[in-house]
């Protein structure tokens, strides 16, 4: 499988994308094999291996997220997606650690119609990407920040409104310091964790994953009212 799996993320380098047909195809040579945590870490050696000579000679930010790309993959493939929370049940997930980055990141990813996130700061691009992918498949998704995090060093809301995400910014002197997300307006997610790097690797952070429906009409509502007050983010 190595030799094969070395060729395969070769041949998905060429763009410096995982595009949905390679992404297929790598899976599919994973589910040949029940990967263990050992063979995780073997063939996210090889990514390593394969973008470092790459870096060698190309853009090195465009292959590091290739990078990102093919981790992501292979955390999905060493671990079950956990099945939909029983009616009426929560979960929580704490920082640091990769556990709350996760839980967006599945939800992101597994959204069928909406996404409404409403969050003070997000910098993490690894979540801004998740957004950007969501709405290229055609998912509803709408985003709402704080205006004065949103001109941040590092912030990724440019770049989700450049991609086509709508994107708004409260017009108040104080902070929208909000932090959740509602998906599908089937499930939500909120808590202290706010959408950066920080957050997953240094913060003493909780993030709440609950598909409770009063709460969510509640916080439904006010996401509505907040969109309705706040303005498109302008570069």
């Amino acid at each position: 499988m190595a030799t094969s799996w070395r060729e395969a993320l070769q041949q998905t380098l060429e763009d410096y994308r995982v595009t949905r047909s390679e992404k297929r195809a790598l899976q599919q040579l994973l589910a040949d094999r029940s990967v263990s945590e050992s063979d995780i870490h073997l063939l996210r050696s090889e990514a390593f291996e394969v973008a470092r000579a790459e870096t060698e000679s190309l853009e090195t930010t465009q292959t590091l997220e290739w990078l990102e790309d093919v981790m992501r993959l292979l955390a999905n493939a060493a671990t079950t997606a956990p099945a939909p929370l029983p009616k009426g049940t929560s979960e929580a997930h704490f920082s640091p650690g990769q556990t709350c980055l996760n839980a967006i990141r599945r939800h992101l990813d597994n959204a069928r119609h909406s996404i409404e996130i409403c969050v003070f700061t997000i910098t993490d691009d690894r979540i801004s990407r998740a957004i950007e992918a969501a709405a290229k498949r055609r998912v509803s998704v709408k985003v709402i920040s704080d205006d004065m995090k949103s001109g941040d060093t590092g912030s990724d809301i440019g770049r989700m409104s450049a991609a086509g995400v709508p994107v708004r910014i409260d017009q108040s002197p104080f902070h929208m310091h909000h932090k959740f997300a509602i998906f599908d307006n089937k499930t939500l997610l909120t808590g202290s964790y706010n959408w950066t790097r920080s957050a997953a690797n240094s913060n003493e952070e909780n993030l709440v994953v609950l598909n409770d429906k009063s709460l969510i009409r509640q916080f439904q509502t006010q996401f509505d009212e907040l969109w309705e007050q706040c303005v498109d983010w302008v570069n």
